[in-house]
């Protein structure tokens, strides 16, 4: 499976290498990165496992998440992508893609969380399966809330999940 190259004006999603370990774990690192993340940082240990999960999900299911790279710099700046995580969660997200994004607070407010998401929806619109794709994201994450809105997504519900209150979206491709 060759994961697809997308290129925006500013920025680079691709596959992820090793090397993006280091940045990856610096951002598990700042509390405005993990705050709406669980609240706490998370280990080295664990965020390789998270970079070999973004890209198993590529090998099972034909789709996956890309590493956010500036273009300008080359430096890797987060993930931006489409899961199927299997949560554990009433309603269920069971069956549909689930769009994710993460990107370092120090690009926080500069349009590159947009950028990303867009270009992934763009091309999930054209090679994802199915109409629908979800999306989870905590009540207080109101930065989040914006962007699935601004990507054309629409609550359908508001549950718990892992004990915290959440909203669930949902986008249907544009045809």
């Amino acid at each position: 499976m060759t994961i697809p190259i997308i290129e925006t004006a500013r920025l680079r999603l691709r596959g992820h290498y090793a090397a993006d370990l280091e940045a990856s774990v610096a951002m598990w690192q700042q509390p405005q990165f993990y705050q709406y993340l669980g609240g706490q940082t998370i280990t080295e240990e664990e965020v390789w496992t998270k970079m070999l999960r973004h890209m198993g999900v590529w090998y099972i299911e034909g789709y996956g998440f890309w590493a956010v790279e500036e273009k300008a710099t080359g430096q890797y700046i987060g993930a931006v992508g489409f899961g199927t995580w299997q949560r554990d969660i009433t309603p269920s997200l069971k069956g549909w893609p689930e769009v994710g994004w993460v990107l370092a607070p120090h690009t926080h407010g500069q349009g590159y969380a947009a950028e990303a998401a867009l270009a992934a929806l763009a091309w999930g619109d054209t090679h994802l399966p199915g109409a629908r794709t979800v999306c989870l994201i905590g009540v207080d994450n109101l930065p989040s809330l914006r962007l699935a809105i601004k990507c054309g997504y629409q609550e359908f519900s508001r549950t718990d999940y892992k004990g915290q209150p959440v909203v669930l979206l949902e986008r249907f491709k544009l045809e």
